[in-house]
């Protein structure tokens, strides 16, 4: 298979872009193992391009951009070991399409569902659950097209491996599939309703206990909510209040029959996780152990109403159970997630700024697909088994072939 000329490519908010002399779409595997042994052969870099979600320039190259567009689709579904192999570029709406013919669901899922399944679980992507993982940690076997063409296949005979490669942000090589595990198919029950700031805190232990998932939106003006499309809670709202209020969601597992109205809705696992977004603003998010939770977000709340009062979008608070994937945002680490927003026409760079000061005080850790400012000492300091990844990093792809500037600044 042949390179195409190159161009321009943009994420989807248009804050990362990156011109590659090459480009490609192979449709299988034999196809994209013969473009890396090219890529090899003629000294190139090589980054994939999924869906674009990530505001972090993780696919900037100046050498051989691939795409997986083409290298998509369900290969198996196992039943009986409750497992389904799919490959790379493979969006999360298709995989749930799939699973629901077959009786099954995903465990968990995040609010956007049109990313492709390789870059989405590799770069950290959750939903919510206090006792729910990552989605990484569903994986349960991979096929990594080595720097040589070489193929690396991984399950579970080999869990510290396989741990390795879960979150790896396309450093160890290019993903051509990979099998999930999954449960039997579930209905969500999903309730909405809005509470003042100091009920959703005085309620927060509660409702993450109780319920399968529990997220929030903190609001700091009643423009807020338009700004990521959250309903009009008022009639179910507890408060008068309009500005400094939280947009709650429970979701929880239901053998109730479908419905849905304006606050609530059952349906099917995968109808109900995704919300709807318009791609315009820049997301930092960061993972803080659980414990100080209700602490970063009144920080981060205080910062909003007293300093940068023109940054406005709504905090976004889900929780997320440890896991043992080596750069994991969740490695052996309960926590919520705190994500903010800048806006267009604003200036929010200082504003992300100090967020990232804040939540640094909690030892948090940034989803490697979201702004932050980490440099190389951040990222040992971090993660425990940073120099480990390292390792294997450069032992499976010496050249660096699938390093950019800003990978190897953090993992290189």
């Amino acid at each position: 298979m042949s390179f195409e000329k190159g161009g321009v490519w943009r994420n989807w908010v248009g804050n990362q872009y990156c011109v590659s002399q090459y480009k490609a779409s192979p449709a299988t595997e034999s196809e994209l193992v013969d473009l890396i042994t090219q890529a090899d052969e003629r000294d190139l870099g090589v980054r994939v391009a999924g869906s674009g979600h990530s505001f972090t320039p993780v696919v900037g190259t100046s050498g051989l951009l691939l795409s997986l567009e083409k290298l998509r689709g369900v290969q198996s579904v196992d039943k009986q070991r409750k497992q389904i192999t799919v490959a790379g570029g493979t969006r999360i709406n298709e995989v749930g399409k799939t699973l629901k013919q077959h009786g099954l669901s995903l465990i968990n899922q995040g609010d956007i569902d049109s990313q492709a399944v390789a870059g989405a679980f590799t770069t950290g992507t959750h939903g919510t659950g206090i006792r729910l993982g990552n989605m990484a940690s569903s994986i349960a076997g991979m096929r990594i097209v080595k720097a040589d063409g070489d193929v690396l296949v991984l399950d579970e005979g080999d869990l510290d491996l396989l741990h390795a490669a879960q979150v790896s942000v396309g450093t160890l090589g290019v993903i051509s599939s990979m099998t999930l595990n999954v449960m039997e198919a579930y209905n969500l029950h999903e309730r909405l309703w809005r509470d003042d700031f100091e009920t959703c805190m005085e309620r927060h232990d509660e409702l993450a206990a109780n319920h399968r998932h529990f997220g929030f939106f903190w609001c700091p003006t009643p423009e807020s909510r338009h700004l990521y499309c959250l309903p009009d809670t008022s009639a179910v709202s507890s408060t008068a209040r309009t500005a400094d209020v939280c947009e709650m969601k429970v979701m929880d597992i239901t053998d109730a029959a479908p419905m849905e109205s304006e606050f609530e809705k059952i349906a099917y696992s995968s109808e109900v996780y995704p919300i709807e977004y318009v791609p315009n603003f820049v997301e930092l998010e960061y993972a803080v152990p659980l414990e100080h939770g209700k602490a970063a977000v009144r920080a981060v709340r205080d910062l909003m109403l007293n300093k940068h009062t023109n940054c406005i979008y709504p905090i976004e608070y889900r929780f997320t159970a440890g896991d043992p994937a080596w750069i994991s945002p969740f490695h052996h680490q309960d926590s919520i997630t705190l994500s903010v927003s800048g806006g267009p026409g604003v200036d929010y760079w200082a504003f992300l700024k100090d967020v990232d000061q804040i939540l640094r005080g909690y030892d948090s850790r940034p989803h490697w697909g979201k702004m932050h400012f980490l440099d190389t000492d951040d990222v040992t300091q971090l993660y425990p088994r940073a120099n480990d990844f390292r390792q294997l990093r450069r032992e499976l792809d010496p050249k660096g072939r699938f390093l950019n500037d800003h990978l190897k600044l953090l993992l290189g």
